[in-house]
């Protein structure tokens, strides 16, 4: 008896089919496109919140070790101010946006409609399980659509959470939770979806395109990549450590997709980079880091193995200026900083996502840009000079998801901003309007009357017609003028 409750409980490619039509039922039926419906689940989503935020923060502890602080700012804080932006400009959004017509239609009116996609499938990642699992949620339900959310197996406790306050506080017919791991992952990427999102690296992105090509069905990839940091002298050094640590170790230990991944700094530099890193690190986070409480774990066991291997390498180990000790019982990684790693080693050609930092040395600051230039294109760059024309080469030469100077990661607060990859850290981008744009189509729709029926559009075609329709595509008035009278000649 038990192994036939165990068969009909497994989510095959049958379940997530039945997932889907009930979901596309209730699009259809308009349940979601309705203003209220939209406004109500995003005030539901903000309930879930205030009432459930220890069960949040445990969790959150359960699957990371994340210090309390960072889940309360960096995940509920940060998805409540996401929630009370899209409730105040929603109904601006939903708005369709005048657009000009010109001659060619003359006389017509024009708008740009947001209408929802349909039926969307978001998939999270583990980091910050919480955050990318309801941030893109929020502009799905926003722009109104139905949606299926697949949070990450990695952070099992946050998913199960997730799945079970969805379900008590919103609308279950248009909004579910799978959890599970690939075979789920793999039966939902079988359907027909309107739109998927995959939070992650680049391997699965991959898998992700190739499943949604079946279909045609357009994605949006949020990746990572080796994020740079550029540290220019004649700067507030101690400002500028403190603000690389935060965005390093103080993101979920370095497992942040625009975490700072190496340092490139000029050799006379270094040393003096190298002892304010050892002066901050040691002020934040102790003598034993190790036993601080203010660092999150390392994911699990396999990220603890993977990051090792980089750490361990024969040419690496010897680079290492700072911390470097481990506990595996507690998969833990103290800050780690490295100086003039090789550029041929493990650490510096895959993605570290964890608490290692090289730094990379340099003749001059310029020579910086063609170092990051000659790899993929990052999610995030970052460089802290005081120097205008650094500053003005910097945005125009690196290309990057975000570019921040002097400060690191903070720029995913500005919901004002495009969120985004670009080349292999991703595609599309999201927060603020930008959700609610990445979740909606722009439905281009042209009002004419019955008024003014030129006959020039219709057979037969004249020479004065063409010289007229071609004066009217042009745009020019005193072209038109001529044709218009060259036509009456003809």
């Amino acid at each position: 008896m038990a192994s036939e409750v165990e068969k009909k409980a497994v989510f095959d490619i049958d379940s997530a089919k039945e997932v889907v039509q009930e979901l596309r039922a209730s699009f259809v039926a308009g349940k979601t496109k309705d203003y209220e419906w939209r406004r109500t689940q995003l005030k539901a989503m903000l309930k879930l919140m205030d009432e459930n935020e220890p069960q949040i923060v445990a969790a959150l502890r359960d699957d990371l070790s994340k210090p309390e602080l960072e889940s309360s700012i960096y995940e509920i804080a940060m998805l409540k101010n996401s929630c009370k932006l899209a409730l105040k400009k929603m109904k601006h959004w939903m708005m369709p946006e005048k657009a000009k017509t010109s001659l060619a239609t003359f006389p017509s009116s024009a708008e740009i409609v947001s209408e929802p996609l349909g039926v969307v499938l978001v998939i999270s990642a583990w980091n910050y399980p919480f955050l990318l699992s309801l941030d893109p949620v929020i502009g799905a339900i926003a722009a109104g659509n139905a949606i299926v959310l697949k949070p990450s197996e990695i952070s099992p406790a946050t998913a199960s959470l997730l799945a079970k306050l969805v379900a008590n506080y919103m609308d279950s017919s248009c909004i579910k939770v799978v959890e599970g791991a690939v075979p789920e992952t793999t039966a939902l990427l079988e359907q027909k979806w309107d739109k998927i999102m995959y939070t992650g690296n680049g391997r699965i992105a991959r898998i992700v395109m190739a499943a949604a090509a079946k279909h045609l069905t357009p994605v949006v990839l949020e990746l990572g990549g080796k994020c740079p940091v550029i540290v220019d002298s004649g700067i507030n050094l101690q400002v500028a450590t403190r603000r690389i640590i935060a965005g390093k170790w103080g993101c979920n230990n370095g497992q942040a997709c625009i975490s700072p991944d190496y340092i490139i700094t000029t050799k006379d530099y270094a040393v003096e980079l190298v002892d304010s890193f050892k002066c901050e690190l040691e002020l934040f986070y102790g003598k034993n880091p190790l036993e601080s409480k203010d660092l999150s774990r390392v994911v699990n066991s396999n990220h603890f193995a993977r990051l090792l291997k980089l750490l361990d390498e024969d040419k690496v180990s010897s680079k290492i200026v700072y911390g470097g000790e481990r506990d595996k019982s507690n998969l833990k990684i103290a800050p780690t900083v490295l100086l003039d790693v090789p550029q041929d080693s493990l650490i510096m050609n895959e993605e570290i996502f964890g608490p290692l930092l090289p730094i990379i040395t340099i003749d001059k600051v310029e020579d910086s840009f063609d170092l990051i230039t000659s790899g993929t294109k990052p999610l995030a760059a970052y460089m802290f000079t005081n120097n205008k024309k650094l500053k003005e080469k910097f945005v125009e030469k690196v290309s990057a998801g975000g570019l921040v100077i002097n400060d690191t990661t903070v720029h995913l607060a500005e919901p004002t901003l495009p969120f985004g990859g670009v080349g292999d850290s991703g595609m599309g981008a999201y927060h603020g309007k930008f959700s609610f744009d990445t979740f909606s189509h722009k439905k281009a729709v042209l009002y004419r009357s019955f008024a003014g029926d030129a006959p020039l559009r219709y057979p037969p075609y004249t020479n004065g017609k063409l010289r007229l329709l071609k004066s009217l595509l042009g745009g020019s008035i005193l072209g038109i003028i001529r044709a218009l009278m060259g036509w009456s000649k003809a």
